[in-house]
């Protein structure tokens, strides 16, 4: 019969006619492509992958056992049989390949998880004819029940059927806001979860006993697929599997695993996690919607985030925020909506940078000291950039440098310094203010995050640390006597020993010890290992610009500055880019050996290593460069040496911000362009290609896949999985300290991460809509760790612009020149009065240069950048008093700015409210609302029970007649008054 049927089957995919007529009349049709169960009725809210091993002879008859099954009910699923679809043991013509026992565990933890499952309410239907070969899929659907059960249980607040009017501004805000709506009309999402509301449904947590109150009008869209799809995972998490049942083969070997495994299982948990951790199943995700493009497709909320969100063509549009926390939860939701809101702060943060930037570029050539510098009349001869290979040079042939260097080194980018402090402050207090508003929407007021159950490592852990423990209490017993008075006490604790052994036994920071010596001894190495990279690249920079000064072309050696700068910046970012992926990796290994309970902990602890070392990793070439580069050298006759050989190497006679520009811009754009934009796209697409192969190659040629077509389950478990969030803020933090901390130095960095931001919104999009399966929706009520880790860098970058304006530029050297040595009160003079002088016959043994006249005539005084003493002076080459006036007002300038910016940061927090007051009003009229609600509900509830009170008592009282006249009232049982009028009163 079954062999019938699969010929008729082969003979339909080769008929035209056929294949038209059987595409016509699709079963998979009936459940949208696998988007319901067979019946088409119950809803997949979720799916749960395994691997298995059958002979390719028993697809068809898995097939026709599927379909057997399609009348079903759901009251049939959770009888003691298989699963719908799973197969029944009838004889397929060809034995079944010998299992190993490891795949038998599974198969029976699968079958005692899945039947525990349906005790917890859930029903299941089991899918293993699929295109996928060896993979079988569990489709779980949540009853209504159990939906209303669990959303009680999570305290989920749920819409009622009472709307209240929200308050709306009035006056002169109204017209505003009218004419606002107009303007950005255009540019808003055409989604109906974004227009704004007048109304709002009360919200509270679900109650079974108060059904009453909410709409369940629709009862099949009263939970959404997001909800669904979390309280199912809720109920995966705590659903357990304990039992041992059943034989392991044959053999001692096969014993004492057996013996071994029994007795894990005893004391050991299993849920979802950790059965995906054991193997057990081999993925667990919700589904999409359905598909996003291509034709006849039906019209879903995926397919419109595809639409208005995820595509490049509407990178000038509003995020639809609301519906991405409709279809991926809170904590997703949360996170675009913080992108949203820093890429719209860096708008004005951007146009204030361009500002300061042409104000530079207007302002330079009308410069003093630039101008002096680029002047070949001075005629100044500087001091040789190296030993021997290196000859005397002109100050004029670093001109272009030192134009440059203006752009970026003018009293305009102290203001713009003060500006991007306060622009952090308001950022992160605008942050808040938004913060509060999605929490008033999404109806988060007062949620609080219980603790998580704990994670299949930890758990794996303490049952490891029991069994030891129960080990050494047997052996303990064993050697002392057991007295006949103590036995029935010694069998009771024996007893409540063995009953949740784990619940007694947690990890102590004993336990933990060895992975926290190793986290310290592995990070204190990591930071050790990129110092050793920072210094190699110096070393490189050195090595490099001797090589060059002895080239003979004049055109490499007036270059020398921007080959050695450029090459060394490249290098350095390739170094960042591949070192990030190492620790990354490094700190995910570090945290799991950790073994932190929850995944919360587990998260907040791989965000703190990660960030500390990617931070170390992506800064460390740039804090070099700002306040160690120059600073340290020495002076001509002598100088410092690396390992006696390297001489430390200067900045140019602008100063080092011009370099430090170039090597902020060069590690910003290439992380953004390479590390976010080419990784993000190029790798996902890679990783699914690779998986597509894999796929194809294992599954073997079928006759029916030609007419078959996949179902939702099996297109998405090809999708790459989510791994998590911190991915995402990470790169955004790190692109945060570009633009704050040295902003000094490059005013543009705004604008960049601003370009960078519109196209990493849709890139982001894109790949959470078509490239990743569908995340389980966690709430959440801010951004956690993150927030803490930006108020850090936004304090930090106070403290680092103030040291950038005084030591790295030449604003305070000007600023002391022009009040204290200037004779006319001009800048004229400032590159002379920064220049010191030396006598080259002071040049030590085998350091002064091979070609002294290579200028064309004999140098004797050659000036070099610092404030000495003249080689005339009585204390030459001593540091003059010059340097300490300096030294002096560089630092007053670093504590004034620094105390004066914290303060001016400080009140702007302080103005600014951290909720606003339309919010709190609207929260407190909820408040308000709701306990009128429930007065009124108590009111009707004592009303109905007197109505009913009162119609008890009149059934149980004697009818009032004629036979009965005590029975009736007084008024009834007296005689009957006159019918006659007193003053018109009856």
């Amino acid at each position: 019969m079954e062999i019938r049927a699969h010929r008729t089957w082969a003979q339909l995919c080769f008929s035209p006619i056929h294949l038209l007529s059987s595409l016509s009349v699709d079963p998979d049709a009936e459940c949208k492509y696998g988007l319901y169960f067979r019946d088409g009725r119950r809803k997949v809210d979720y799916i749960l992958v395994y691997h298995h091993k059958r002979s390719s002879g028993s697809r068809t008859l898995v097939r026709r056992v599927q379909h057997s099954d399609t009348t079903s009910g759901a009251r049939s699923i959770k009888q003691d049989h298989p699963l719908p679809g799973k197969g029944a043991p009838l004889d397929t013509g060809s034995a079944e390949p010998p299992m190993d026992y490891h795949e038998d565990d599974k198969r029976f933890r699968r079958e005692e998880y899945e039947g525990n499952l349906l005790e917890a309410g859930l029903e299941l239907e089991r899918d293993e004819d699929t295109k996928i070969h060896g993979v079988g899929f569990v489709k779980i659907h949540a009853p209504w029940n159990v939906l209303c059960r669990e959303a009680e249980f999570l305290k989920l607040k749920m819409p009622t059927k009472k709307m209240y009017h929200i308050n709306e501004t009035r006056g002169l805000l109204k017209k505003i806001n009218s004419v606002l709506q107009k303007i950005t009309d255009p540019i808003q999402p055409k989604v109906a979860e974004h227009r704004p509301q007048t109304m709002k449904r009360l919200s509270y947590p679900f109650s079974r006993e108060k059904q009453h109150l909410f709409d369940l009008s629709d009862k099949d869209s009263f939970f959404d697929s997001k909800t669904r799809s979390t309280i199912v995972y809720e109920i995966l998490k705590r659903t357990t599997c304990t039992k041992a049942k059943y034989s392991m083969g044959q053999g001692e070997g096969r014993k004492k695993d057996s013996a071994l495994l029994s007795k894990r299982r005893k004391c050991g948990k299993y849920g979802i996690t950790s059965l995906l951790a054991n193997g057990v199943y081999a993925a667990a995700y919700p589904l999409h919607d359905g598909d996003y493009e291509g034709e006849n497709v039906e019209f879903n909320d995926r397919k419109l985030l595809y639409e208005e969100w995820a595509c490049y063509g509407v990178f000038y549009k509003y995020q639809p925020i609301d519906l991405v926390r409709k279809y991926f939860g809170e904590k997703i939701g949360l996170y675009f909506a913080w992108l949203g809101v820093y890429t719209q702060m860096l708008i004005p943060a951007s146009i204030v940078g361009i500002i300061v930037f042409l104000y530079g570029c207007a302002t330079v050539d009308e410069n003093i000291p630039s101008m002096e510098m680029c002047d070949q009349r001075q005629n100044i001869t500087m001091c040789p950039l190296c030993d021997k290979t290196c000859s005397y040079w002109k100050m004029s042939s670093a001109c272009a440098t030192a134009r440059a260097s203006h752009l970026f080194d003018n009293p305009a980018t102290v203001f713009f310094s003060v500006f991007m402090a306060l622009w952090a402050a308001t950022f992160m207090e605008h942050w808040k203010r938004k913060q509060m508003r999605l929490n008033y929407r999404w109806d988060l007021t007062g949620f609080e995050e219980e603790e998580d159950h704990p994670r299949a490592e930890y758990e794996a852990r303490v049952l490891e640390k029991s069994l030891k423990k129960e080990a050494k209490n047997k052996e303990k017993r064993r050697h002392i006597p057991e007295e006949s008075t103590n036995k029935w006490k010694q069998r009771v604790k024996t007893a409540m020993a063995g009953v949740k052994l784990t619940d007694k036994v947690k990890l102590t920071w004993r336990d933990r010890f060895p992975a926290y010596l190793t986290n310290l001894v592995s990070i204190i190495f990591m930071i050790a290992v990129t110092f050793a990279i920072v210094l190699g690249v110096i070393i490189y920079r050195i090595s490099m610009a001797a090589a060059l000064a002895m080239n003979s072309s004049p055109s490499v050696r007036s270059n020398i500055r921007v080959t050695v700068t450029a090459t060394a910046v490249i290098i350095n970012l390739v170094v960042i880019i591949l070192l990030d992926e190492v620790y990354g990796c490094i700190a995910r290994w570090l945290t799991k050996i950790e073994v932190p309970k929850t995944e919360k902990s587990f998260e907040e602890r791989l965000i703190f290593k990660a960030f500390l070392l990617k931070f170390v990793n992506s800064y460390t070439p740039i804090f070099y460069v700002a306040f160690f580069k120059g600073r340290f050298v020495g002076r001509p006759g002598d100088y410092v040496y690396i390992f006696r050989s390297f001489r430390m190497e200067e900045c140019a006679p602008g100063g080092c911000l011009m370099e430090l520009c170039i090597q902020l811009s060069i590690i910003m754009l290439g992380k953004q362009l390479i590390q976010n934009n080419l990784f993000e796209i190029g790798i996902p697409k890679m990783k699914k290609l690779i998986r597509y192969l894999k796929l194809k190659r294992q599954s073997p040629p079928d006759h029916e896949e030609c007419v078959k077509r996949k179902q939702r389950y099996e297109v998405d478990y090809n999708l790459e999985p989510f791994a998590g969030l911190t991915p995402e803020y990470m790169e955004m933090i790190i692109q945060f300290g570009f633009v704050t901390l040295f902003v000094a130095s490059f005013p543009l960095a705004p604008l960049f991460a601003l370009l960078n931001n519109i196209i990493e919104i849709r890139l982001d999009a894109k790949k959470f809509v078509t490239e990743l399966r569908r995340p389980v929706a966690v709430r959440a009520k801010d951004i956690g760790i993150w927030y803490n880790i930006l108020r850090g860098i936004g304090k930090l970058a106070v403290i680092i612009n103030a040291f950038v304006i005084s030591f790295t530029s030449d604003f305070i050297p000007r600023l002391v020149y022009l009040y204290m040595y200037s004779k006319n009160g001009t800048m004229h003079g400032f590159v002379n009065h920064t220049l010191s002088s030396f006598n080259v016959s002071d040049f030590q043994n085998g350091t002064a240069p091979n070609d002294p006249l290579d200028l064309g005539y004999e140098v004797q005084i050659c000036r070099y950048k610092d404030y000495r003493e003249p080689p005339w002076s009585e204390n030459k080459y001593d540091i003059s008093k010059d340097f300490w006036a300096v030294l002096a007002a560089r630092l007053a300038f670093v504590i004034v700015f620094q105390n004066l910016v914290m303060f001016m940061s400080d009140f702007v927090d302080w103005v600014i409210p951290d909720i606003p007051k339309d919010i709190s009003q609207q929260i407190h009229k909820e408040k308000v609302l709701m306990v009128e609600l429930f007065m009124r509900e108590e009111q009707d509830k004592q009303q109905l029970l007197e109505t009913w009170m009162e119609k008890e008592r009149q059934k149980d009282e004697p009818p009032c007649n004629h036979h009965n006249p005590k029975a009736c009232p007084d008024s009834l049982s007296s005689p009957a008054p006159s019918h006659t009028y007193h003053g018109g009163v009856l």
